[in-house]
């Protein structure tokens, strides 16, 4: 049995100047959020760093701990809260050599529990699975199933995200399987009320 609920874990769109700070403070705002990831391609490391930082700001106003997707370049750059890693992105255990203890490292691990188990193993803080929905923010090569979040949770105490396509809508079945984190996108910066009124929806889901 889990000690913790499940918590909110936003995920940037991959345009994030213009007028989306504004949206990040509504979101944050809103109600409670454990994480965001700051999420952009195809950008310079400078670039980059300079999108990031007002978003990092608001973060560490709300505590909201500030995730920068791929580079651990820039998180320790930037010295954010942590990295989440693809399968491609580089090893844990480097990451945690360069961004110390404190960093929050997650690895993303599709529908596999071996991958999951290698990552935690290597001394990831957590463990992603999906695609459980189809998405619109990436590609989609890997479904996952909730079978996959009902065992990893019943077997270890590393905690795990669930990503891919989620809304308020489908979320439950997610939660209810043991996700520790649901991680979401475009359900929050598209609503059609607005960020602020998608994440009162995802909260009271996980009340």
């Amino acid at each position: 049995m889990k000690e913790f609920p499940c918590q909110l874990y936003l995920i940037s769109p991959l345009e994030v100047g213009g007028d989306f700070p504004a949206q990040l403070e509504a979101a944050l705002s809103a109600g409670a959020v454990a994480a965001f990831q700051f999420r952009v391609k195809d950008l310079d490391q400078h670039e980059a760093a300079a999108l990031a930082e007002p978003l990092q700001a608001i973060c560490a106003a709300h505590d909201v701990a500030f995730i920068v997707n791929d580079s651990v370049a820039l998180a320790k750059r930037l010295k954010a809260d942590g990295v989440h890693l693809g399968q491609g992105d580089g090893d844990v255990r480097e990451a945690r050599e360069l961004l110390g203890r404190d960093a929050q490292i997650g690895v993303t691990c599709h529908n596999s529990r071996h991958l999951a188990m290698e990552a935690a193993e290597a001394g990831a803080d957590y463990v992603a699975f999906g695609a459980f929905f189809p998405t619109a923010t990436k590609t989609v090569e890997h479904v996952a199933d909730l079978d996959t979040l009902q065992k990893w949770s019943f077997v270890t105490e590393v905690p795990c995200v669930a990503i891919g396509g989620i809304t308020p809508v489908n979320a439950k079945p997610l939660i209810d399987a043991g996700a520790d984190f649901i991680a979401v996108s475009g359900a929050v910066w598209n609503h059609p009320q607005g960020p602020a009124e998608a994440v009162k929806a995802f909260n009271a889901l996980l009340a």
